[in-house]
Formats: C-alpha cells, sequence, structure tokens
C-alpha cells in the first residue's frame, strides 16, 4: 500500500448534512482574515472542527439480532426502567431505557441498534434542556422512531440538548434497517434514548464509553443474567 493510499484511508469523511456548515465557516474565515489577519487562523481552526463534528467513519457492526449496539458514539448515562414517550405508543408499562450522552467532540452520526422495519416517526416539539437530565427525555424536542424486530418493538429517540438546535432524520416509515445502518445525526451536542422490552438485558456500565454501531449495550436470551446499574 503507497503513502498516498494509507493517508486516504485515514481520513474520515465528512457527512453530506455538514457541507454547509463546513463551507460557511471557511468563507467566514476568508472575509475576517481581510479584517484582521489573525482571525482567519482562527476561523480555520473552528473550519477543521466542524469538519471533524461532521465526520462519518465507517463501523463494523456485529451481525446477531439477539444484540443491540449503540445507536450513538457518547457516554452511557442512563441504564434504568422508564415509561417510554406517550406519542410512540408503546405502552405505559416501563422499558428497559438506555441513554448514550453526545458531546460537541462525539460523532453524531446515528445508527440504528437493532435489525428491523420502522413501524412509526413522531417528532415532538420541546424545550432545550441540558440533554443530560433526567427530565430531557419527556420535556425536550425529540424525534422518536418505533423499529419492530424479532423480539418485538424497539423505541430510538434522538433528543435535543442545551446546544443541540437541529435533530436530522432521513428514515420514514416502513423503511427497513439493518443493525448499525445510519438514520440520522443530531447538530452539536445531545442524547439519544433506546428502550427495551422485556428480555433485554443491559451489557454496558454507566459512564461507559460507546461507540455507534459497534458497541453491544443490551442483549436478548442471555444466561448471563442483568448488570446491576442505575442512573448515577
Amino acid at each position: 500500500m503507497d503513502l498516498f493510499e494509507s493517508i486516504r484511508k485515514a481520513i474520515v469523511p465528512v457527512h453530506k448534512e455538514g457541507y454547509p456548515f463546513v463551507a460557511a465557516f471557511f468563507v467566514a474565515s476568508i472575509i475576517l482574515g481581510w479584517i484582521f489577519e489573525p482571525l482567519f487562523w482562527i476561523g480555520m481552526i473552528l473550519t477543521l472542527w466542524c469538519a471533524y463534528f461532521f465526520r462519518d467513519p465507517e463501523r463494523v457492526t456485529p451481525q446477531d439480532d439477539d444484540l443491540i449496539v449503540s445507536p450513538a458514539d457518547g457516554r452511557v448515562s442512563a441504564i434504568q426502567m422508564a415509561v417510554p414517550p406517550e406519542e410512540l405508543h408503546l405502552g405505559s408499562e416501563p422499558m428497559l431505557r438506555i441513554s448514550i450522552f453526545m458531546n460537541v467532540f462525539n460523532c453524531h452520526v446515528n445508527r440504528s441498534p437493532v435489525r428491523g422495519r420502522i413501524t412509526n416517526i413522531v417528532y415532538r416539539e420541546g424545550r432545550f434542556l441540558n440533554a443530560e437530565l433526567d427530565k430531557a427525555s419527556q420535556e425536550n424536542e425529540r424525534n422518536g422512531l418505533v423499529i419492530e424486530t424479532t423480539h418485538g418493538e424497539i423505541g430510538v429517540v434522538q433528543i435535543a440538548g442545551l446546544v443541540a438546535r437541529r435533530i436530522v432524520c432521513w428514515a420514514n416509515p416502513s423503511d427497513p434497517l439493518a443493525a448499525g445502518e445510519r438514520f440520522g445525526l443530531i447538530r452539536f451536542g445531545s442524547r439519544l434514548d433506546v428502550f427495551l422490552p422485556v428480555g433485554a438485558e443491559p451489557r454496558v456500565a454507566l459512564g461507559q464509553t460507546a461507540i455507534a454501531g459497534e458497541t453491544v449495550i443490551a442483549e436478548f436470551g442471555s444466561s448471563k443474567g442483568p448488570v446491576v446499574s442505575r442512573r448515577s
């Protein structure tokens, strides 16, 4: 493998949703540089950060319908029983909820945690509280997907945060999804909640770093028993 090929493979591509933002930062850098040269270099640093924020690396996803993989890069911020958002129509009984909090340095492309078919997508306006707060699940702006799987219906909720002001979802009802397949992103810091039916046991710990499409966060049909963990 030559040097050019090595460099090419080391460069992480930018998702197309980020192109307008990267271009805007770059143009602003040039304009500010005409006014005051040091501003150009500050702008270029911000341009590089923007490209880094919208990075979209390839991921290798385990191919096992009994495994639930993380839908986002970030930190596991909650593992608890919780009632899913009413608009998802997943019932009023508590389900296992695993939350992944993304800061502004995490990759923000969201991926399906399971293989299945989307049966419902519901967007709900709301507040922009700190996404780490437990009440953000009910009060913040969010977009929820219900995915029909061999183990029942699973809820995946994109939640806006204190800085995040735009939830993007390019999936549609009735679309099939492969585990680890990209379905959306949230701009500039946020959180994803996964609601799992009876039979799923967590396989991560609070505070653990998760990688979208690769980290197994829960499992069906395991004889290992539950991991004892609660929200801090």
